[in-house]
């Protein structure tokens, strides 16, 4: 089998990366904006593709679509350093998901009043599709928000128009077959709901050439759902330590890993399972007041009820269950860390845990800084700030899930697989 090469946009701290690495595919360059994410999602692939941070990096994508000089000169060290010709079509797959505070109901909800149309993260797509016009690869994948879907430009607009835009656009692109759907992470082996709009594109050659099997979503240019989704329980009991500290860090794991999920995620990239005293990182505790102490523990004593004098006007806060009802995964991670309380201790969950939820592994780790708030991580439309930081949680939170990303990458290469 010939190494399958790929591009990643807006790649974020590389969950996306990291679900279709693991299917086989190999990153050859990257866009994200922001420093920390870009470090983290560097710093994980040193070892593997060095050549990334040497050269194949970029953080604005404007440095590539508006500078064709800078383009040219990265497709021609392409074909020196990957046997790689873009200008042959052989770029196997460019992947993308713009930023989408402007489309989140999370997002919004932290943000100010300002037209969808005035955010300029909210044009990128169009970027996007001009990166995939040049480079031409065989297949593309573009991911976003549910919120995208129902989303309007202005308050005055039509239901639905952001999305009616952003699909036409995609659709407009000469050469390819595209097909969309609205995905849950929880059918792929995530123990979250987390919905996610992954709109695919298959070149005219590639689509003529293979039988694509038709599955319930997108017509077969998405996987069927495997269901295979874990118990919170399941996932983070082996983190459970009874004589956690809050404020603390626990730098060891204090117990071996007790089934063949825990197994997977302590499963290091050499191979070997990290057992009971090896070293644990990202496992650092709030240091909660006394106060979101008896908060906490009385939401777990009393099925995530709040007694009326520790109410606060949070907008949203959850006790975590070990197991789901039958309906399963009903949560989403998002970027604040204490939306929800751990199943099983008066707490939030640690950077380790929530980067469970989004199925990194456990040697995956994050730069940066662990947690902030207020305009720093929301920034401020009306007074021209569109600059985010982004925490560990924050990057964690906006990931695409590693499995969900590993199980669309299997099927696309499967189908790439198809068409030699």
């Amino acid at each position: 089998m010939r190494n399958k090469y790929f591009v990643d946009l807006f790649a974020g701290c590389g969950g996306l990366s990291l679900g279709l690495e693991k299917a086989g595919f190999i990153p050859v360059l990257v866009s994200e904006l922001n420093k920390d994410a870009m470090e983290t999602y560097l710093h994980n692939r040193d070892d593997e593709f060095p050549l990334l941070r040497q050269k194949y990096n970029v953080n604005d994508i404007k440095e590539l679509t508006g500078n064709p000089n800078k383009l040219e000169s990265i497709i021609r060290e392409m074909k020196v350093d990957y046997d790689l010709d873009i200008t042959k079509g052989e770029l196997d797959l460019l992947v993308g998901g713009p930023p989408c505070q402007g489309f989140s109901g999370i997002g919004h909800r932290r943000s100010y009043s300002v037209d969808k149309a005035e955010l300029p993260s909210n044009h990128l797509y169009l970027e996007m599709i001009s990166l995939i016009n040049k480079f031409k690869p065989k297949i593309f994948l573009f991911e976003n928000v549910k919120g995208i879907l129902s989303g309007k430009w202005t308050p005055s607009g039509e239901k639905g128009e952001i999305w009616k835009d952003i699909s036409t656009a995609f659709t407009n692109i000469k050469g390819y077959k595209i097909e969309w759907d609205l995905v849950h992470a929880k059918d792929y082996g995530v123990a979250q709901n987390r919905p996610r709009v992954l709109l695919v594109g298959i070149r005219d050659d590639i689509f003529n050439s293979v039988h694509i099997p038709l599955t319930s979503f997108a017509n077969g240019f998405l996987p069927a759902p495997t269901n295979d989704y874990p118990t919170l329980s399941e996932l983070l009991g082996d983190l459970i330590d009874d004589d956690f500290q809050y404020g603390g860090t626990n730098t060891t794991y204090v117990c071996d890993p007790q089934n063949d999920v825990q197994k997977q995620f302590r499963t290091q990239k050499c191979g070997n399972v990290l057992v009971a005293g090896s070293s644990l990182t990202e496992q650092e505790y709030s240091n909660h007041s006394p106060k979101i102490i008896e908060k906490f523990s009385y939401m777990l004593a009393n099925d995530g009820n709040i007694p009326d004098h520790l109410k606060t006007k949070k907008f949203s806060q959850k006790a975590l269950k070990p197991s789901w009802d039958e309906n399963g995964p009903n949560i989403t991670a998002t970027s604040a860390p204490d939306d929800y309380v751990h199943f099983a201790q008066a707490r939030s969950l640690t950077v380790r845990e929530w980067a469970r939820l989004q199925t990194f592994p456990d040697y995956y780790t994050f730069s940066g800084k662990r947690t902030t708030g207020g305009l720093r991580r929301a920034g401020n439309p009306q007074e021209g700030l569109y600059d985010r930081e982004l925490p560990k949680y924050t990057q964690i939170g906006n990931a695409v899930p590693v499995k969900l990303a590993e199980k669309v990458g299997n099927h696309l290469n499967d189908i790439l697989e198809g068409a030699l």
